[in-house]
């Protein structure tokens, strides 16, 4: 799909995540907007009625401009400034972001590639999230699979390994993809692709071609290896049916076990990673929405994040999933049971 090109070699690229669009506007020359313009490849469109501008400018954040504001938020990123529909983001003098709801645009100003990127991801992820929250349409903390026309879910926690073991899995034909960290659910249960890029950690990369991997300097975490989507693009389901769904943890030793997971361990699971959502990115929501009434309404949302994720769980079965030391053998270990559990035929070629 061709990218809009003005005089000013600015471009522009329209994306549509299943009823929520938006526009990416900064100059040609702008990597920040080439790496997004990768996480969300799945869901680029031609349509100009996108709701939500995103502008990048790669220059020095224009103080000067903001207003004599006081602080009404503070987390470990950024100090939010907020004025009527209006807030300004500070990124510790590095980086400023504009938020006009009523305009419906974002603007972010930084001279730092890096932290322009990652200032407008994270905004997308929350937005994306929160208006899909609307439609009933909710994201579960977890690695995303597909097999035999099934989803395959491995919850763990942040840092548990969802990446390292999703890479690994592709190495067999037979799996699809549906999402790093965080599809989405709706009502029924049924898994629907979000497949914005793989993020490893470094070191764990090695058989990931030079050429389909970047490395960013995050506000936190330190440093991380991106997996572009067209690595992975021919592997996308658009959804699958439930199917499995493990929860993961992380085991000193060489083998990698399997087994039946308890009925409090689902629970658990469903209130932490879909419910309240844990690992996934929305504090931002509350950086930018301050009022009581607002924070009640989202008892609402998490009584629909329930009944989603009970749909997914009652309709799948559920595992306990142990992974050891060696990466190899936990994928072939997950491999096997999958062709145990659900079949072994060969995805058409």
């Amino acid at each position: 799909m061709p990218i809009e090109s003005s005089a000013q070699q600015a471009v522009s690229l329209a994306f549509d995540v299943y009823g929520f669009r938006f526009r990416i506007t900064a100059a040609a020359s702008c990597a920040s907007v080439g790496m997004l313009a990768s996480d969300f490849q799945f869901f680029r469109h031609d349509d100009d009625t996108a709701g939500l501008r995103i502008e990048i400018c790669t220059q020095r954040p224009p103080y000067a401009e903001a207003p004599d504001a006081v602080a009404t938020n503070y987390t470990p990123r950024n100090v939010s400034f907020s004025m009527g529909q209006t807030t300004w983001l500070d990124y510790g003098g590095r980086a400023l972001a504009i938020w006009d709801r009523a305009a419906g645009t974002f603007r972010v100003y930084s001279e730092d590639p890096d932290l322009l990127y990652e200032v407008a991801y994270l905004f997308l992820l929350s937005r994306i999230g929160e208006d899909l929250d609307q439609r009933h349409m909710h994201r579960i903390h977890a690695l995303a699979l597909e097999y035999q026309g099934r989803a395959v879910l491995a919850v763990f926690p942040m840092g548990g390994g969802k990446s390292t073991l999703g890479a690994a899995m592709l190495r067999f034909p037979e799996i699809g993809f549906l999402s790093d960290d965080s599809p989405f659910i709706s009502p029924n249960g049924r898994v629907h692709a979000f497949p914005l890029r793989l993020g490893l950690l470094p070191g764990s990369e090695n058989e990931i071609p030079t050429e389909q991997r970047r490395t960013i300097r995050r506000m936190e975490f330190g440093p991380k290896v991106l997996v572009n989507y067209d690595y992975f693009a021919h592997r996308v389901q658009p959804s699958a049916e439930p199917g499995i769904v493990f929860l993961g943890r992380r085991s000193l030793g060489d083998v990698c076990r399997i087994e039946p997971a308890s009925t409090g361990e689902r629970y658990q699971s469903i209130l932490a990673d879909c419910v309240v959502g844990l690992g996934l990115f929305q504090g931002i929501e509350f950086v930018l929405r301050n009022s009581p009434i607002q924070l009640l309404g989202k008892a609402g949302i998490a009584w629909s994040r329930l009944r989603s994720a009970q749909s997914l769980f009652r309709r799948s079965e559920v595992y306990r999933l142990v992974l050891g030391r060696d990466l190899a053998r936990n994928a072939e270990t997950v491999f096997e049971f999958l062709q145990q559990r659900l079949g072994g035929k060969p995805r058409p070629v």
